[in-house]
């Protein structure tokens, strides 16, 4: 026990290590696209404002990378002081000592997701809403709730909030659609009620309107037109309704299941949110796979010799991990594969090439 809590810590304080040069590494990097994104005129304050809400989610994107780094920065170390050796002499197998880190970081992968991923998705919110703020563009276009689907469009002259009580897959296809039009002083100056709404280039087609013209009419109801076709005026595209439902690393992973409900209820698929909740309720399993990875190619001896070009093959290996979920990622948030299959299939696949090609060269 002694001696998994002194791996343990030496684990621990390589990945601190790791992850201070890599703040110290991101931060200046960030700083300049910020200044860049929002332009010198906003001033340094807003700058560092934005690098510092940026920085929590480039941090929790990198978390793999920096647990196998520290994992290849442990056994190095603990090959270089000849540890591993009086280790093994004492009776103890390479993969025992691999269970100590292995059991951090799926610790670490736990704590993170339940604490860390929270606070990230506040500042990503936050981020995104000051950065518009700064741009002088709209802060949010569309609202899901247990009311339905609620969305904004606006131009010089006046604001428009749309309700619907279902979509279609990407929200240019309303059905009972209620728009209200509101003047530059936010008065409301008409409603429109329709069975059905269509986003077509620059307006909404309507079908089975019914109009209440608000402003300066002493009773909207006696004033109301029926139609059975009505275009209204639009800013709205396709690209900015599903743009503006957020990136799902916006959304706590607590709130997660009730958002993607709330998604569904309105008509919407939400397969890049389900796909994500999956892809972070499997991260531990990928933090672990990585430092089976890093204990795989540096638990060798030094005097072997070699030692760069193993390193070099767990971080080329540790990459394509990566590579393989992000890819598997994509394919399903488009729908060809499996939402379980393409979050837990890597993760898992990964630990069990790293326990082979650990068992293998070590314990023959």
């Amino acid at each position: 026990m002694i001696l998994h809590f002194y791996i343990a810590r030496r684990f621990l304080k390589a990945l601190g290590i790791v992850t201070a040069v890599f703040i110290g590494i991101l931060l200046p990097i960030d700083l300049a696209e910020q200044l860049r994104r929002i332009g010198p005129q906003q001033g340094l304050g807003p700058v560092f404002e934005l690098a510092l809400l940026n920085m929590p989610g480039k941090l929790y994107d990198l978390i793999p990378l920096f647990v196998l780094l520290g994992t290849i920065m442990l056994f190095l170390g603990l090959a270089r002081t000849s540890e591993l050796v009086v280790i093994r002499a004492s009776g103890r197998s390479a993969l025992h000592s691999a269970i100590a880190p292995v059991l951090v970081a799926l610790v670490l992968g736990s704590l993170t997701l339940a604490v860390f991923n929270p606070i990230v998705a506040a500042t990503e919110a936050e981020m995104d809403m000051r950065t518009a703020r700064y741009l002088g563009a709209e802060e949010r276009t569309v609202s899901v709730s247990s009311e339905g689907l609620w969305l904004r469009q606006g131009s010089e002259g006046e604001q428009t909030v749309i309700r619907a009580g279902g979509t279609n897959s990407d929200g240019t296809h309303l059905f009972d659609a209620t728009f209200f039009q509101f003047d530059v002083d936010g008065a409301i100056t008409a409603r429109v009620s329709a069975r059905q709404a269509l986003l077509v280039e620059g307006a909404w087609q309507l079908s089975d309107a019914r109009l209440w013209p608000m402003a300066g009419v002493a009773n909207p109801q006696a004033a109301v037109e029926i139609r059975d076709t009505l275009t209204l005026s639009s800013t709205l595209t396709r690209e900015q309704i599903r743009d503006s439902f957020g990136k799902p690393e916006t959304v706590p992973i607590y709130e997660l299941p009730g958002f993607i409900a709330q998604l569904n209820q309105a008509g919407f698929a939400a397969l890049n949110h389900r796909v994500w909740l999956q892809m972070e309720l499997s991260a531990p399993l990928m933090l672990a796979a990585m430092v089976l990875i890093g204990a795989g190619f540096t638990m060798r001896h030094t005097r072997f010799g070699k030692t760069g070009i193993m390193v070099l093959a767990a971080i080329l290996l540790g990459f394509g991990v990566f590579f393989i979920r992000s890819f598997a990622q994509v394919l399903g948030e488009s729908g060809q594969l499996p939402v379980a299959l393409v979050a837990w299939t890597p993760p898992i696949a990964a630990m069990l090439m790293a326990l082979g090609l650990l068992l293998h060269t070590e314990d023959g």
